[in-house]
């Protein structure tokens, strides 16, 4: 390893009086709070699961009473777009459809994928709420008609109105974090899950009590009927007669039921260690439940609801497939109003997802430069991209009110981001496959010839998204023409806001975290968060960080806290109590911190930072570990100086400490030799075998002849330590003690 921490010991000034660590800063990046899989799962769901309530629907209108199979077997093909994320993110701790296509075909086409991207997620959040809201306006003017009431509400302005105050319900819990937002999520599946498990067991009693009202028919190129609508400016062509093509665009029209994806790999830089293998359980989470919610329900209430009145419930095919049951109208009116209250919950809660899978994308633009750094600016009090989210809302709310209410726009305009977004993620991965091999997961399906990989699965998954992109752009009119201007509309701004970085900070590196700077009189534990018995890093270099890394490995934060500081070396005359943010937090703390981050995110783990000004960094790191009462300090080796001398340093700045001095166990890292231990302050001894068996066999001896049980081990090394301390003491003995000392020194 580079010379670390020794770099930065090496080059301090010879010992001067007492230098104390008079002013630091503790900088926070933004909030992560590490969630589990399930959490994560949540989350991906609360979008993805949702389209049950929908999705269904729109297909149906689309293409016709096949639409269900359609809606299936996207929900199978779900688990080949799983593995590309896997792929994606095995590559990228904060992967995304922009870093993936950035690195594969460069940041002109990565800019127009994160632009048709953020077009799918600020149609995410709307088409859901209105749903909701439809389906609570329903339920509404169900009731009053029960009740003889001839007032009601209108179906849209009612779900749009509530739409607007649900997105900004979600927009308060992400303002606070996502570990909050999360939770949410969670209880919103759990109760989902109710719902689904009694679905999936009351239906097929109701058929095998009535037999199905009709069986849909088989997904063939016969049975597909296309609106003029759905055709688009296929309409009139010979394109919709071929029955490879026609099948393709009606799985193009099915395919909005799997929107979703791209937030797996924006919750994978906040899922918990392990983090490739809680990926792969959320993975599999997300798309048996998708399979079984969404794919078997949509064939339920096709075999279930008449042909006859089943375009009754387009906008509300689960709360019609609860009034086709088997069993008493009571109970079925009691789980339509259960069925109602969970898409209300589930479909809200897909504004959550959105928020934080844009939230996610702009962070990525932003960090390299495409978008100013003003926006990822963390709030104050929670820490989050508070301006990020803000904009989010703003647009989603917008839109709400423009659609005025209606499902069926949304619906069609939100499959166009879709779609393109996971082409391009695909085509980015499988380009990605030829220039990178530290790919911890690959896409199945990989075959050798003559030393080449051929990643047929890969590339089968990349091509069928590929044509069906295609088909949507032509058979979805209204979505492309606003798709593509959303699109554009958001490339210039990139592309313009790029440009202003590029002279504004021409010489700075991009893709750097933004910091909270909070600046302190002196190092303290309730400033940084931690509790005694920490772990204390000390970092300099930003590109060599091993020690960190194998300190983040193996640490159990239920036990240990862990900070990592870095000293900002003064001279012997620099007024440290007049140095301002600037000077104490500079852009070489910024990028070693950023990797730092990086780093602990990698295993799914959080970390203090610290800055320590100081003109003696050994002093600097002693001081730290007193102050915040580390147990251990871990530092890595240098090249400028031996391990033994290094930690003799920080040992004699240890033994410079006023009394009472902090004891801690001290750990130099390196990469090519054995970890070097030293422990400063009281400690207990480590003691060779043959010295603990020597203690063992002196007090079998002892308590056979003179004493009983009360004497313990600990008693005999007491006397024996007195005894040895007092022929130190004597003139006679002195010289025989130390004789004794040294010959056992040179056993060991």
């Amino acid at each position: 390893m580079a010379a670390e921490t020794g770099d930065l010991l090496t080059q301090s000034e010879p010992r001067a009086e007492s230098s104390k660590t008079a002013r630091v800063v503790v900088a926070t990046t933004v909030a992560l709070a590490f969630i589990s899989f399930w959490r994560a799962a949540s989350i991906v769901l609360s979008d993805l699961a949702s389209s049950a309530f929908y999705a269904g629907g729109i297909a149906e209108h689309a293409i016709g009473p096949s639409a269900p199979w359609f809606v299936l077997a996207v929900m199978l093909f779900s688990f080949a777009v799983r593995s590309v994320y896997m792929e994606s993110s095995s590559m990228f701790v904060r992967g995304g459809v922009y870093v993936v296509v950035r690195d594969a075909m460069g940041p002109f086409i990565a800019r127009i994928s994160v632009s048709s991207l953020l077009f799918d997620y600020i149609l995410t959040g709307p088409i859901s709420v209105v749903s909701a809201g439809q389906y609570m306006a329903g339920l509404t003017n169900q009731v009053s008609g029960m009740l003889h009431s001839t007032r009601t509400v209108s179906p849209n302005w009612f779900s749009a109105g509530f739409a607007v105050l649900v997105t900004l319900y979600f927009w308060w819990l992400n303002i606070k974090g996502m570990h909050e937002s999360s939770g949410k999520a969670l209880r919103i599946m759990q109760i989902t899950t109710v719902m689904v498990v009694i679905f999936l067991i009351w239906c097929p009693l109701t058929l095998i009590m009535h037999g199905p009202a009709q069986i849909p028919p088989a997904p063939l190129p016969h049975n597909l009927h296309f609106t003029d609508e759905s055709l688009g400016w296929f309409r009139g062509t010979i394109i919709p007669a071929i029955s490879f093509a026609a099948i393709i665009i009606a799985f193009g029209h099915s395919l909005l039921s799997m929107s979703g994806f791209e937030t797996l790999a924006q919750v994978y830089r906040e899922i918990a260690y392990p983090k490739l293998k809680n990926l792969k359980i959320t993975g599999n989470i997300v798309c048996i439940y998708a399979a079984l919610s969404t794919g078997l329900l949509t064939i339920f209430a096709s075999m279930i609801i008449p042909d006859a009145v089943r375009g009754k419930y387009v906008d509300n095919l689960l709360g019609g497939l609860t009034m086709y049951l088997a069993g008493p109208e009571i109970l079925k009116l009691c789980f339509q109003f259960f069925v109602v209250f969970v898409g209300v919950i589930i479909l809200a809660g897909a504004v959550n997802t959105s928020m934080i899978g844009a939230n996610g994308v702009m962070n990525r633009v932003a960090e390299d430069g495409v978008l100013v750094d003003w926006f990822r600016k963390p709030h104050k009090k929670y820490g989050t991209t508070s301006r990020i989210i803000n904009l989010i809302s703003i647009l989603q709310i917008f839109t709400i009110v423009l659609s005025g209410g209606d499902v069926y726009l949304l619906g069609e305009a939100y499959a166009f981001g879709v779609v393109w977004s996971f082409f391009l993620k695909s085509l980015g991965v499988l380009v990605l496959r030829y220039h990178r091999k530290d790919q911890e997961y690959k896409f199945p399906g990989n075959i050798q010839i003559g030393g080449v990989e051929i990643p047929w699965g890969l590339g089968a998954t990349t091509l069928l998204l590929g044509m069906t992109a295609v088909a949507n752009l032509f058979s979805k009119k209204y979505a492309t023409i606003y798709g593509v201007l959303f699109t554009v509309i958001l490339f210039v701004i990139f592309t313009v806001s790029e440009h202003i970085n590029r002279k504004k900070m021409h010489g700075v590196k991009h893709g750097l975290e933004e910091f909270n700077l909070e600046l302190q009189p002196e190092v303290a534990t309730t400033s940084l968060k931690a509790r005694p018995g920490s772990i204390l890093v000390a970092v300099r270099e930003a590109h060599n960080l091993t020690h960190l890394k194998m300190v983040v490995e193996k640490t159990n934060l239920r036990r240990h806290d862990i900070v990592v500081m870095t000293v900002r070396q003064i001279s012997s005359g620099a007024g440290e109590y007049h140095l301002s943010e600037n000077q104490l937090f500079t852009d070489y703390e910024r990028e070693l911190f950023t990797n730092v981050v990086t780093t602990a995110e990698k295993e799914g783990k959080t970390v203090e930072l610290l800055v320590v000004p100081s003109k003696d960094p050994f002093e600097a790191i002693v001081q730290t570990a007193s102050k915040i009462q580390a147990t251990r300090v871990v530092v890595g080796s240098s090249l400028r100086m031996d391990t033994a001398d290094l930690a003799q340093r920080i040992g004699l700045a240890w033994e410079a400490l006023p009394e009472p001095r902090h004891p801690f166990s001290l750990e130099v890292i390196s990469p090519e030799k054995k970890a070097f231990f030293v422990n400063l302050g009281p400690h207990p001894p480590r003691l060779w075998p043959e010295d603990l068996e020597l203690l063992h066999t002196l007090w079998l001896k002892l308590t056979q002849n003179e004493f009983n049980a009360k004497l313990h081990h600990r008693d005999v090394v007491g006397v024996a330590l007195q005894r040895l301390a007092r022929d130190l003491e004597n003139s006679e003995r002195h010289v025989e003690a130390v004789t004794d000392i040294q010959e056992e020194l040179k056993h060991h």
